[in-house]
């Protein structure tokens, strides 16, 4: 795609007269954290979050969770394709496999494998915000927080919600949405389908992607107001060298993802309860030969049933956070057979606080009993000190873990075979920072370390050998990470940069590469720019800018940019990807889609 788009997004924006503002910074200040038990604004939180706000989800014009996510520093998405095609997602330096999501808290980790967390991704159109916690949190969370946790909370039923949708773009794209949404006095809607085609950018990477999200809420007056929500997410496409070697072109596959949801709020005097009831599916079904599947083919469906109740309590000493996960986990494969586990967590923390609520220390300790790997404790400890109401520093130290994952145990092809005495990766995580958070300016800096053991790798023995799961890494990934959101005025012209760098430095005990699958090949130079201007209250525009660098890789840049207009109940928005033709891979050397733009007109209703 031409050069000129970019200058199109920037100089032609430039050129209007200015009449509204950017929302303020202030207002996520106040921001409770929704999946933490004990209720927190983003001011008087102990860890690195980051918020992304529908107002920054709809301006940036970002298509998709996995392109917003690319904007953060410190999120690395290792994406195989357009429109975020199987994507991984990866925290400070953790596997896909360490990494935790959640939506409107409820976890969806895989017992099968954690590369397919994003299939579960909601479209940006039902999304209220996106909290991201970098750093240990399996006292917090359980299961898979290795190294930081995402949770998506929905949007609640508004009429301004309530669209229709149809695209077009680069590579034959076309998508169509429809949201609606109801509000009445005591009972609420949220609805949404969509569907999304491209023939590929390449041989063999054509997609056929459809989303169903429902949401509803009863007895909204009430002391305990019921929550039902459900989504499902079909997708279909070629994998072009997306698994094994490269060469392999003629790779296909299937994946669905389900959830179903029901939960209350209980306010019992100093006692808020949080119940919680769910069902996740997923199923992947892999074709190595696309036109052949008797040549090789796999099909893993698993499910998880679960209950929850998180609970906290504030009395004279603080506030306490209590709470209890049940889950049966099970999968049904040709390949890894009929496998479950149940998991019991307890979870119980209190923050007590002194010297007129300035100074606060926080700690909790997470219990997990699996029936196949036994019991675990993994403690931690969150401290803070508010210097005045804009600046807070703070600290946190804690164990956090990852059980192996089925595949990790029981897989086997001609190249792989699984371990099923694989122990429990384990880490100590320490952090240190500062957050600082005004009107017009927020700016957090955070540097950590992460002790970590018995990481899993495939080893041979020698190259004739096929390769096995093994506890043999040891890690140390020291890392600094600064956050500058800053608001201010050009020309009479409301702008708004956002700057984000991580750097990260793993220390990896030496290991064979040529006999090694996995090698760690984190971003250890991660700039995210994020140049945003409203220039009416019709038309705003934006830039985005991605540094990124890797031991392993060359270092690359990618350029996108979007222009929105909006009139009365019309608005047309233009998102343009790598608008300077940056040849790059994120993920098994499978090259990323040169220059591509997608025009998305919305009707309001």
């Amino acid at each position: 795609m031409k050069k000129g788009l970019l200058f199109f997004a920037v100089f032609w924006t430039l050129s209007i007269t200015a009449q509204t503002n950017i929302a303020s910074t202030n207002t996520l200040k106040e921001v409770v954290i929704s999946s933490s038990r004990i209720n927190l604004a983003l001011r008087d939180n102990d860890r690195s979050i980051t918020i992304i706000s529908k107002e920054q989800i709809e301006h940036s014009a970002a298509p998709t969770v996995v392109d917003v996510l690319q904007q953060v520093a410190g999120i690395d998405i290792r994406r195989r394709g357009m429109a975020g095609m199987q994507a991984d997602l990866y925290i400070r330096g953790g596997s896909f496999d360490q990494t935790l999501l959640l939506i409107d808290g409820v976890k969806l980790d895989d017992a099968q494998t954690g590369h397919h967390t994003l299939n579960f991704a909601l479209p940006v159109e039902v999304i209220e915000r996106i909290e991201i916690v970098k750093g240990p949190a399996a006292r917090i969370f359980g299961l898979n927080a290795f190294t930081g946790a995402i949770n998506i909370v929905t949007k609640s039923a508004t009429k301004k919600d309530q669209r229709l949708s149809v695209a077009s773009g680069s590579y034959q794209q076309y998508a169509a949405q429809l949201t609606l949404a109801k509000n009445a006095s005591n009972h609420e809607l949220l609805s949404h389908v969509s569907f999304n085609t491209s023939e590929g950018y390449r041989y063999n990477t054509d997609f056929d992607n459809a989303q169903a999200f429902i949401k509803a809420k009863w007895n909204k007056s009430t002391q305990a107001p019921l929550t039902f929500m459900a989504m499902f997410s079909d997708r279909q496409f070629g994998a072009n060298g997306f698994y094994a070697l490269p060469s392999y072109a003629d790779q296909y596959e299937e994946t669905q993802a389900s959830l179903l949801a029901l939960s209350t709020v209980f306010n019992k005097g100093k006692w808020l309860l949080k119940p919680r009831i769910y069902w996740r599916r997923g199923q992947d079904e892999y074709i190595f030969v696309r036109d052949n599947p008797s040549i090789y083919r796999n099909l893993h469906i698993t499910h998880k049933v679960g209950a929850a109740l998180d609970a906290s309590f504030y009395g004279d000493l603080g506030e306490t956070g209590i709470g209890i996960d049940l889950a049966k986990v099970s999968i049904s494969s040709n390949n890894l057979g009929d496998r479950s586990r149940f998991v019991t967590t307890l979870f119980a923390e209190h923050r007590f606080a002194m010297a007129n609520d300035r100074l606060t220390f926080t700690p909790g300790i997470a219990v997990t009993n699996y029936t196949d790997f036994g019991t675990q404790l993994f403690p931690g400890l969150d401290l803070g000190y508010s210097l005045n109401e804009d600046l807070r520093l703070y600290g946190n130290i804690g164990v956090t873990y990852r059980i192996p994952t089925f595949t990790d145990l029981y897989y086997s092809d001609r190249t792989t075979v699984g371990n099923e005495n694989l122990e429990v990766e384990e880490a100590l995580s320490q952090e240190l920072g500062m957050r600082y958070m005004t009107a017009k300016t927020r700016f957090s800096v955070a540097a950590f370390h992460r002790g970590a053991k018995n990481l899993i790798d495939y080893i041979r023995p020698s190259e004739e050998d096929r390769f096995q799961a093994t506890n043999i890494r040891e890690v140390n990934t020291y890392g600094v990470e600064f956050e500058w959101q800053q608001q201010f005025s050009l020309l009479n012209t409301p702008q708004q940069l956002t700057l984000g760098y991580t750097y990260l430095n793993d220390d990896v005990d030496a290991v064979n590469l040529a006999l090694s699958r996995y090698t760690i090949n984190s971003l250890r130079h991660h700039l995210t720019a994020n140049y945003r201007v409203n220039l009416s209250k019709n038309v705003h525009a934006s830039v985005v800018y991605k540094l990124a660098q890797r031991p392993l890789q060359d270092q690359y840049t990618v350029v996108d940019a979007s222009v929105q207009w909006q009139l009365k109940d019309v608005q047309l928005a233009f998102y343009a990807n790598n608008i300077f033709n940056a040849r790059y891979s994120e993920s098994n050397l499978v090259p990323m889609p040169l220059g591509n733009g997608l025009l998305t007109a919305r009707f309001n209703f």
